[in-house]
């Protein structure tokens, strides 16, 4: 079964947190290593996305971040569509890897 392109969405976390210290660094690890957990890909440096197979399963994930949030320092989240995903344009000088695409099966818990 196909997922709508207008029902699928991403989920895209852009942070700046803080590294001068190592309490700081260390939360800074802590947040990157959750989202990976969470199923995030590293799309830039502190640019993270994640697909979802539906809005209500994007709330899911909000709120797991919301969760583990560091206590200092910003994060920025944006929910946009597939379609809206596919439009996104990628201008590279070198290709570095493939960026993620909607997974071909869901995952079930």
């Amino acid at each position: 079964m196909r997922i709508s392109g207008y029902r699928a969405m991403w989920i895209m976390a852009m942070f700046d947190l803080p590294t001068d210290t190592k309490q700081a660094r260390k939360e800074y690890a802590l947040f990157r290593k959750k989202l990976l957990e969470d199923g995030f890909y590293r799309m830039q440096y502190s640019i993270y996305l994640r697909p979802c197979a539906s809005k209500e399963n994007a709330e899911v994930h909000l709120r797991r971040l919301r969760a583990f949030l560091p206590p200092e320092g910003e994060v920025a989240v944006l929910s946009i569509t597939d379609k809206q995903y596919e439009r996104m344009e990628f201008m590279l000088g070198k290709l570095r890897e493939c960026r993620p695409g909607m997974p071909n099966q869901l995952e079930l818990f």
